[in-house]
């Protein structure tokens, strides 16, 4: 498969040539060769071919004995299970590379995707943040990402649950961009499946994993600097005080990209790790047009917005209602999901329930006991908050 050239600067070495994607795959999925050590090797021995005739040498020489490099016949299965996928090789000698990413330390050599490559590259923008987000943080999410992609941004975020599904639900229509730890036909988790089908076919699914790999906990460091690497900047909303957010958030700093963050609650523990961004010097961001002007400032020319685009406005007011799910577990599972959608900052008592998905009669019980309980407090204007 031709993924094209383009020459990228190593040091002391001149541009590799051309090669076909079987080199750069075995050497990639060698023994002990990571990303920074691909590139090293690449830039001592000038192609990934050399490299691999010099890597059993090199391992000797380090007193590995009986190093063997990544058999040609199981890099031409990934090729071939990337194929029966519909999934595209990309090297990072592509001009398909999306070149904020060629640009970071220890860059994907390789990149597999599922959908259209040319959004990897559309002005990028990470929207990020907890997995156990609140309804008004999911509300913020949806309203942020459907800004952005009006704007003309590509909406980067990890396909998990929370926050970064609900940024790629808001930015399917204007294209998004989710990137897997696991293989691109492994969707972790199982609940997304409809939503990567969706983005695979109006953005993009990114891995540098092997398809078929099982996402394990080592892999969501490494896809965090990915998504980071690709994104002009990266928005938090919502990060508990220990959480991979602040990895991602972590790793854009490093990258040198902006970090934006929206304010919380003091005393809603979802809220620690974007407040302690802000303390240490994120940009405070309230909404998409935040984002859009910081953008500006910074110098990147935003892309026209697409004709049939959806109002951000509109979004934050309407978002698309969630599926109706069922009451598994009975009334404390619901009562806990309650709780852990609010905070001490009020909420709508309809946003909620929507975002719950279940029958309002059930919700509006929940409630009503919670509310005796004395674990939240209805405010005037059918607005709820924690106690």
């Amino acid at each position: 498969m031709d993924t094209g050239y383009v020459p990228f600067d190593t040091p002391n070495s001149s541009p590799p040539s051309k090669e076909d994607d079987l080199g750069f795959l075995r050497l990639i999925r060698s023994r002990r060769v990571g990303p920074a050590t691909f590139h090293r090797l690449v830039a001592e021995h000038g192609s990934a071919a050399a490299a691999l005739e010099a890597l059993p040498g090199i391992a000797a020489e380090a007193g590995v004995t009986d190093y063997e490099t990544c058999p040609e016949a199981v890099a031409a299965a990934e090729l071939e299970a990337g194929l029966k996928l519909g999934a595209r090789l990309i090297r990072c000698d592509s001009p398909l590379y999306p070149p904020t990413l060629r640009d970071i330390d220890g860059a994907p050599p390789v990149l597999w995707v599922r959908g259209d490559p040319a959004w990897l590259a559309h002005n990028p923008v990470a929207v990020i943040g907890a997995r156990n987000s609140s309804s008004l943080g999911l509300r913020m999410a949806r309203g942020m990402a459907a800004g952005l992609g009006e704007a003309g941004c590509s909406v980067v975020a990890g396909l998990a649950r929370g926050v970064d599904t609900a940024a790629h639900n808001a930015a399917l229509p204007t294209g998004t961009v989710a990137v897997l730890a696991g293989g691109v036909d492994v969707i972790y988790p199982a609940e997304n499946a409809v939503l990567a089908a969706q983005i695979a076919e109006q953005g993009a699914l990114v891995s540098e994993q092997p398809p078929g790999t099982e996402p394990a906990a080592r892999h969501f460091p490494t896809r965090n600097r990915i998504i980071s690497g690709l994104s002009r900047a990266v928005v938090v909303i919502e990060a508990a005080h220990r959480s991979g957010t602040l990895i991602t958030a972590k790793s854009a700093l490093d990258q040198g990209r902006e970090v934006m963050a929206v304010p919380g609650h003091p005393m809603d523990a979802r809220a620690a790790g974007c407040n302690q961004l802000i303390r240490d010097g994120a940009l405070l961001v309230r909404s998409s047009c935040d984002v859009i002007e910081a953008l500006a400032r910074h110098g990147a020319a935003l892309p026209a917005p697409r004709a049939g685009t959806i109002s951000p406005t509109h979004v934050q007011a309407s978002p698309p209602p969630a599926p109706r799910l069922r009451d598994e577990g009975g009334p404390v599972q619901l009562e806990t999901r309650i709780l852990s959608r609010l905070t001490p900052s009020p909420t709508e008592e309809n946003d909620l329930i929507r975002d719950l998905g279940v029958p309002a009669a059930s919700a509006s019980a929940a409630i009503l006991s919670l509310e005796l309980q004395g674990r939240l407090t209805r405010l005037a204007g059918g607005r709820l908050a924690l106690s």
